[in-house]
């Protein structure tokens, strides 16, 4: 592999000549650029990445932490960053901390080590350490998805609350009243937030959600599909559900396959997030969505100018609002036919 040594020497010239045509750093006469250029292209030079950002003080690796990347969601997510990070000029380092605070925090320190230029960061604890590295200098950081107690750094999120409030008012317009729920954990901004949504709906129209109806589901399939079971099989069943992500919403409708229940005419399903795929289930299920592409892009050109421009006075908190998406997965609460259950309570 040919060194600027070897280009230097072939066109006959410094290697300080040949680093200031390489990276266009210095004036050089059209004559020397000219052999310069024959000599990288007869050699087939390829200068060092590493070395040229050493020498910036830039790795040019942006560090995504998500939070579970067997969710479809996050999948999809990584993929819309990686497109964001090569349009930026960076690459991307993925990790994933399976929903687990310690597992967090031992990607961080990682990242330290590695260097980042910046970090994206679903955060699962309900705190964030300080994010710097190796010298101590604060690492440009968004959160992305969720908030936690950090005065530092950026957020992009979607407004969790109107979420609920929007699946549940439609569930409402509906007719049903015997509504309950799969929460995410309430101890994340996401999933307190969607429940919160759900709460102040119901409120608003005097229902109240009997309590062994609202149930977690810890944002996972199998979990959902464990409680599902046990809300749908007692014998007061809601008339409705609403669940607070997509895969958990595929928990919930292999229980009712399961079950041999049918969706919306044993009862009607509404949810919060898409994942891939999930256009394709037969009913379509009706849901809040998050413009994620815009929300991916947005906390991109966020770091990125925390990383050019410096640290801003204060941290900048951008909130997307979700669509309200209408499927066929659910039905006035008057088609519903549970036997010896009253429609409305």
């Amino acid at each position: 592999m040919a060194t600027i040594r070897d280009v230097a020497k072939a066109a006959g010239v410094s290697t300080a000549t040949v680093s200031a045509v390489v990276n266009d750093s210095a004036y050089v006469s059209p004559e020397l650029r000219a052999r310069v250029e024959a000599a990288v292209r007869e050699l087939n030079y390829a200068p060092s990445m590493v070395a040229r950002n050493l020498k910036r003080g830039r790795s040019q690796l942006i560090a995504i932490v998500v939070a579970d990347l067997a969710n479809p969601f996050f999948s999809r997510m990584v993929c819309l960053a990686e497109a964001a990070a090569a349009a930026w000029g960076y690459s991307l380092v993925v990790f994933n901390s399976d929903e687990k605070p310690e597992a967090e925090k031992g990607i961080l320190s990682r990242i330290r080590m590695l260097s980042c230029d910046g970090i994206v960061l679903v955060p699962v604890g309900e705190t964030a350490p300080p994010m710097r590295d190796q010298g101590g200098k604060a690492i440009p950081t968004v959160m992305f998805g969720r908030t936690v107690d950090d005065r530092r750094s950026d957020t992009v999120t979607i407004d969790n609350v109107s979420a609920g409030r929007q699946a549940t008012n439609y569930l409402l317009d509906l007719g049903h009243r015997r509504i309950g729920s799969i929460t995410g954990p309430l101890q994340l901004t996401t999933g307190r937030g969607r429940h919160d949504g759900m709460m102040q709906a119901l409120h608003a129209r005097n229902v109240t959600p009997l309590p062994h109806h609202i149930r977690s589901g810890e944002f996972r399939e199998g979990t959902a599909y464990s409680v599902a079971r046990e809300i749908l099989e007692g014998k007061d069943r809601p008339t409705a559900l609403y669940v607070a992500n997509g895969v958990m919403a595929l928990g919930l409708m292999r229980a009712l396959s399961d079950l041999g229940l049918r969706c919306p005419e044993d009862i009607s399903i509404a949810s919060t997030d898409t994942i891939p795929g999930i256009g394709g289930l037969r009913p379509r299920l009706t849901r809040t969505e998050h413009p994620l592409g815009d929300m991916v892009n947005e906390a991109f050109r966020l770091l990125l100018d925390r990383i050019t421009n410096g640290m801003p006075p204060a941290p900048r908190n951008v909130v997307f609002q979700p669509t309200l998406v209408v499927g066929e997965s659910c039905a006035p609460v008057l088609s519903h036919v549970i036997p010896g259950v009253p429609a409305t309570s």
